[in-house]
């Protein structure tokens, strides 16, 4: 896949030079109703001959039109991890659009005039609560009218689940309030964060349970608090275990948020390395143990339902 990145305003060798069809949207996730316009944009491309494109953004518009602290926004897919998921569906095409208050204040004509018929496209796909150009002035009503036949266009229609709208922020509140399950469902795949490995106190270690404690993206939102089976991707291997996010509560003194994982059937140094958590199930909220002990006899049940949540045949 070719990534492509823009700079308003960009110059006409910037962009490749033949026609595409061009998906549109944030794809923050890119969720099962981001696949339906991916997809439905890739049917079209193969019906025409010719590349499949997606128009996406370095930051999410709000930061601009809200002007919010940009370290404040959580997401549930990074760019790296977005454009590896667009690869995934076959885009041959991403137009990376840095997301400044110059484009983000451009009129809807210019933004089509610039942005859809000048980066060629034959067809536009995007989701029916698309909007473009400054914030709630322009939409998948008006886009006719500023496309003056020059393309066509192809709405796709709210996708729901369990009678919900299928959406960004549907599947951040589901991951904020532990329903881990409906949320994978949401997203068509196992959610997913990054990070890399630190020292800790080594007091799992103590109790017979080593944890890597990863430093988690701040950017990506992680699930709620809580003990979850999960796999963790080391050293370009997926491996199974169990993730603790919380803060040791059972142990005095006052801790930041922490997200430690205990990987099964491992025992080697990893510090320092890049690491992908993919959050599978929850198992129960964070618990202050009376004891030590207490906690060991918690640990090794959560193993015990971890290693028999991987065994099961839907996992």
């Amino acid at each position: 896949m070719q990534v492509i990145q823009l700079h308003h305003p960009y110059r006409p060798d910037d962009i490749i030079d033949e026609s595409i069809v061009l998906a549109l949207g944030f794809f923050d996730g890119v969720h099962l109703g981001h696949q339906a316009v991916i997809q439905r944009a890739q049917q079209e491309a193969q019906l025409r001959g010719i590349k499949l494109a997606v128009m996406t953004f370095n930051q999410h518009p709000k930061i601009i039109y809200s002007n919010i602290d940009s370290q404040s926004v959580k997401y549930l897919s990074t760019t790296d991890r977005k454009l590896e998921l667009f690869e995934g569906l076959g885009v041959d095409v991403t137009y990376l659009i840095d997301y400044t208050l110059d484009f983000g204040m451009q009129s809807p004509q210019s933004f089509v005039d610039e942005y859809i018929v000048g980066l060629k496209a034959e067809v536009v796909v995007a989701g029916f609560d698309y909007t473009y150009g400054k914030k709630d002035i322009a939409n998948m009503q008006t886009l006719e009218g500023h496309a003056k036949g020059r393309f066509d266009i192809i709405e796709i229609s709210e996708l729901t689940m369990h009678e919900h709208k299928v959406g960004s922020t549907s599947i951040k509140d589901l991951l904020t309030h532990g329903n881990l399950e409906e949320a994978n469902q949401q997203l068509g795949y196992i959610y997913q964060t990054s990070g890399y490995v630190v020292p800790g106190d080594q007091r799992g270690r103590d109790m017979g349970y080593p944890t890597a404690n990863v430093k988690t993206n701040p950017q990506e939102l992680l699930p709620s608090i809580g003990v979850y089976s999960v796999e963790i991707h080391v050293d370009g291997q997926w491996h199974q275990g169990m993730a603790s996010i919380g803060y040791n509560v059972t142990f005095e003194g006052i801790r930041d948020l922490r997200c430690e994982v205990n990987i099964f059937d491992f025992d080697r140094d990893i510090y320092g390395q890049q690491v992908q958590i993919r959050w599978h199930h929850y198992l129960r909220p964070e618990i202050k143990f009376a004891s030590a002990e207490a906690l060991i006899e918690q640990l090794q049940q959560d193993e015990v339902d971890s290693r028999h949540f991987f065994t099961e045949p839907n996992y």
